[in-house]
């Protein structure tokens, strides 16, 4: 992507108690996906807090906001704004022309996650309505490969800064290191 297109994940609506795991499971993919920010519902404040801790402990940068004003957002978002849906255009069809629009010309990126029923007005207010599937799916896998497709798999090979933790990659076992026994 382009150093100075910012990429943003607003997660639509939240349901607390119900969307609690889902919510954070949208703000941590994000993150370790390649978006620079998520913004969550101002409801949303455990899911926040655990994606704050993510990053302080394993590395950014990634910011992230609780905000309440989600129509507003959406409605004056001054870039591209991408609403994640199943009964969208397939994904494979739009993602070269959804990265034009913001690798090439240097535009925002809003990708918007539903959390609930969205209103009508976010499907006319997006420039695209993605699906990954056209089939029932979790929209934190949706997300996932929006983000994967995006970036063209260069996200998965980014470099984090001062992390605090680092995950081993092995075929077996569980292994994370502490940055001071890294150096």
């Amino acid at each position: 992507m382009n150093e100075e297109s910012e990429v943003v994940v607003l997660r639509y609506g939240h349901r607390p108690g119900r969307d609690d795991r889902m919510t954070t499971h949208v703000g941590l993919t994000a993150r370790a996906l390649g978006a620079d920010r998520v913004i969550l519902p101002d409801n949303a404040g455990q899911s926040a807090e655990t994606v704050r801790d993510i990053t302080n402990r394993f590395g950014g940068p990634f910011a992230v906001e609780l905000r309440e004003d989600q129509k507003a957002i959406v409605g004056d978002w001054d870039g591209v704004v991408v609403h994640l849906t199943m009964y969208g255009e397939r994904v494979q069809d739009v993602e070269v022309e959804v990265r034009e629009e913001v690798h090439d010309a240097g535009r925002d990126l809003l990708v918007v996650v539903g959390g609930e029923k969205v209103p009508w007005a976010l499907y006319e207010r997006a420039d695209f309505n993605v699906g990954v599937t056209n089939q029932p799916h979790s929209e934190v896998a949706g997300l996932a490969v929006f983000l994967d497709r995006l970036f063209e798999g260069t996200e998965l090979d980014r470099e984090w800064v001062d992390a605090d933790r680092r995950v081993v990659p092995e075929a077996t076992g569980k292994t994370v290191i502490d940055a001071d026994d890294d150096r």
